[in-house]
């Protein structure tokens, strides 16, 4: 299990990130609309942080915005270290996160299941 630290800079990492994000690509490059910074997982020793994205539309879409964040990667970096202060500040690696989509396609299915069903008859009212 991470300890608090850990869980503490992860959670500080994913939030900067997504709101550097915003100021960072804002100059109509990517459709921000779509982007959602999911996750943040920072090794033990600080030097790197995973971050997940997610983003809606096909694999164009992820293609342009992962192109867009590589470039963009030194800059967000540099907003990084600016305003969270750690010993280090850790190699941004950006990773495609498929959990929203996937959450998507469960509800997609459960829509699907409900209009499927069959209408359970109604109880009969008790006479008195």
């Amino acid at each position: 299990m991470q300890n608090q630290r850990l869980i503490r800079i992860n959670e500080l990492l994913r939030q900067e990130v997504a709101s550097t994000l915003f100021r960072e690509l804002s100059d109509g490059e990517v459709n921000l609309a779509a982007v959602t910074v999911t996750r943040a997982a920072i090794s033990a020793n600080l030097r790197q942080a995973h971050i997940g994205v997610s983003v809606r539309g096909g694999d164009d879409e992820w293609r342009r915005t992962l192109r867009a964040l590589h470039r963009r990667r030194p800059a967000i970096q540099a907003a990084l270290h600016r305003h969270v202060t750690l010993k280090y500040t850790p190699v941004l690696i950006f990773e495609r996160d498929e959990t929203i989509a996937a959450g998507d396609r469960v509800l997609q299915l459960i829509a699907e299941l409900d209009a499927t069903a069959p209408t359970p008859p109604t109880p009969p009212t008790p006479e008195r």
